[in-house]
């Protein structure tokens, strides 16, 4: 059975981009041990970005659409997979009923950090790739967003902060013990 030049064709575009996407996931695999070197470069990956947002004086909609992203990203990080006033809810009921067990509960994250990284990565060089074409540069009064986003931050960040408190966890290693390897 024979295949007409558009099927061909088309069976050529879908093999090269597999073969694309295969080698992607290789390299995204090669760099998921080494957590320093990928915020490192997300790091300097941001900085370029604000020069380039600060030097052009331009794209401060996609700035700003980028830091709400880069921030519902991070508060997805911070926030359990699980409802934790459900366990807490929960472990009253056992309480009631007498049957309590002190069972240990890991932290699981809503959002992991290499899929956090790899979600920031992509947004950030979109956004960057957008600075080059002026339809995404609309004019705005740039202060304004930027308190706006102050602002914003604050207040999810408080919220996140109490959330925290009220429900004893803690997402990040910071102050947890580490053990000596052998």
């Amino acid at each position: 059975m024979d295949l007409g030049p558009e099927e061909a064709s088309s069976n050529k575009v879908a093999s090269e981009i597999k073969r694309y996407a295969t080698l992607y996931q290789h390299y995204l695999d090669q760099l998921t041990p080494h957590v320093n070197y990928r915020w490192a470069g997300l790091a300097v990956l941001v900085v370029l970005f604000v020069l380039r947002i600060v030097v052009s004086q331009g794209w401060y909609v996609v700035c700003y659409a980028l830091g709400i992203y880069l921030l519902n990203q991070f508060l997805a990080f911070l926030t359990p997979k699980f409802d934790v006033s459900l366990q807490q809810n929960e472990q009253n009921e056992e309480l009631e009923a007498g049957e309590m067990t002190d069972e240990f509960r890991p932290f699981i994250r809503r959002l992991p950090e290499f899929k956090f990284w790899h979600n920031s990565i992509r947004a950030t060089v979109l956004c960057f790739f957008m600075t080059f074409f002026s339809i995404f540069d609309i004019p705005v009064f740039w202060p304004i967003l930027l308190l706006y986003f102050i602002v914003l931050f604050a207040l999810t960040m408080r919220r996140q902060i109490n959330h925290m408190i009220k429900y004893k966890y803690v997402p990040l290693d910071i102050g947890k013990k580490k053990y000596a390897s052998k």
